[in-house]
């Protein structure tokens, strides 16, 4: 696992492991990261399953009520099987725009 601390997020990077191995690894240093905004950029791996994605659902759902941003970018997948409470893209520019949307409606109080 691959990780790069820009301005606004933390991204993750799939360093060619299966996304259950990616997610045992993340789970671990998960608390080390829980005041940051993450994104988790799945974009270079090939055939990621709804229920890989699933796996992060309660991190997400931790996340937002931390209050910050946590997106997943992530290729062929139909979206519309993914809970509300996951954000999935499919690009990392998408990602990041997320992030900074996101930011500007906690700074609003939205």
């Amino acid at each position: 696992m691959n990780q790069e601390e820009t301005e606004i997020a933390i991204i993750f990077k799939n360093d060619k492991k299966s996304i259950v191995d990616f997610f045992l690894d993340f789970s671990k240093k998960y608390h080390n990261f829980n005041d940051k905004n993450i994104i988790l950029d799945f974009s270079k791996t090939k055939e990621v399953l709804i229920e890989n994605i699933l796996l992060f659902l309660q991190h997400s759902k931790q996340h937002k009520n931390n209050g910050m941003s946590f997106v997943i970018v992530v290729n062929g997948i139909d979206i519309d099987n993914v809970p509300d409470e996951i954000i999935t893209v499919p690009t990392l520019i998408e990602a990041k725009d997320i992030v900074e949307m996101e930011n500007i409606e906690r700074d609003l109080g939205f």
